[in-house]
């Protein structure tokens, strides 16, 4: 019954024709949240959610537990690939209006909000500088809720500091809140099943459509094997590239980072929070960063779906790459002249893409078609 059920939503899945090697990202995803999920249940056996000794049982894990280095350098360098990925299958969707299936769109974005909670909680675990710091930095920002701000970090943190009781909450929904993601991402297949695939074209023919299998299957366990290849090149080779130097040091709560920030991936939000000077303004600028793009399906109503015949909307979606670049960039960089400058420049064509996308594609559908 269950091989049926396989053959007949993936196997014989009609599938358009004229997809790209873009497409592949979807499937890459699933093979990052299993790896995640595997190895992240290896390292649980033997990680100790508790303060004193959560630094040290990370350095057990990776000199004492057979091929444990390994296990921990997958799961972290893993969680890079994840974004990626998620972040390459993002854009893809932008770039060929896929937004267009908004269901589908709507559970992707809450994939994304939930794979950045995971991996948040995740940093925190070593209990390093930048793991203790980042928590500390983040979990204020609640505190700029008016009335209930102060109340809600320290219900959070389980008391009137960072303890053990917050690292335990964190482990706790860092090993969960996976599970959710593969929920999530069982219901996203299921809406994208009931539409089919988006094509370059943007084209709603069901003619030029060939099977899942053989024809797609190979050209996805090909995108597999590739990424596979390069994540264990990595960790084997330059296993620490990624990470910060400063989480190499047990967390102190007397000394401060000279520079704190988080994860690469992170980065691009953490600059849109800097580059405002009020602090409840950054904390709303750093929430929409991320729930505009729940919008963007009701924002973009052209008459003609996909980018191909809309050559401002190209352009304007390599440069909103481009400012996702020097966002990222940006944020690796200390909160002084001309980085905190550049970092304001950024934010404001960041949030203006969206109206300019919409407002281009109004103009030319009234002007060319």
């Amino acid at each position: 019954m269950m091989m049926n059920l396989i053959y007949k939503f993936l196997m014989n899945l009609p599938t358009p024709s004229n997809i790209s090697t873009m497409w592949n990202f979807g499937s890459m995803l699933g093979l990052c949240l299993l790896i995640q999920i595997f190895t992240g249940l290896f390292l649980s056996m033997h990680y100790c959610p508790n303060t004193n000794l959560a630094f040290n049982s990370i350095i057990n894990i990776s000199r004492n537990i057979n091929y444990g280095w390994l296990i921990r350098t997958l799961h972290a360098n893993g969680a890079s690939f994840f974004f990626i990925c998620i972040y390459i299958h993002i854009s893809r969707n932008m770039y060929y209006d896929s937004f267009k299936l908004k269901l589908t769109w709507i559970i992707g974005t809450m994939i994304l909000l939930l794979l950045m909670m995971t991996a948040f909680m995740g940093y925190i675990l070593p209990w390093g500088q930048m793991s203790f710091w980042g928590i500390t930095v983040i979990t204020n920002l609640l505190s700029t809720i008016p009335y209930l701000g102060i109340s809600i970090v320290q219900w959070l943190w389980g008391g009137f500091s960072i303890n053990n009781d917050t690292l335990m909450r964190f482990y706790s929904f860092h090993f969960i809140l996976p599970f959710m993601i593969l929920m999530f991402m069982m219901i996203h297949l299921m809406y994208l099943h009931q539409t089919g695939s988006t094509n370059p074209l943007s084209l709603n023919s069901n003619i030029d459509k060939l099977p899942f299998y053989p024809f797609f299957l190979f050209k996805d366990l090909l995108s597999m094997l590739i990424m596979l290849m390069m994540m264990s090149m990595l960790s084997l080779i330059n296993p620490y590239l990624l990470m910060d130097s400063e989480n190499f040091i047990q967390s102190n709560p007397f000394v401060t980072p000279i520079h704190i920030q988080p994860e690469w991936y992170f980065l691009f939000a953490y600059s849109i929070l800097r580059s405002i000077p009020n602090k409840l303004g950054g904390v709303i600028a750093l929430i929409l960063s991320i729930f505009i793009l729940f919008f963007l399906p009701f924002m973009m109503n052209k008459k003609i779906m996909g980018n191909q015949f809309y050559p401002f909307n190209k352009i304007l979606l390599w440069m909103f790459l481009s400012i996702f670049i020097l966002l990222t960039w940006s944020g690796t960089q200390p909160v002084e002249y001309p980085f905190k400058n550049l970092s304001q420049m950024f934010t404001l064509i960041y949030f203006l893409f969206f109206f300019l996308i919409s407002f281009t594609s109004k103009i030319w559908d009234k002007y060319i078609f």
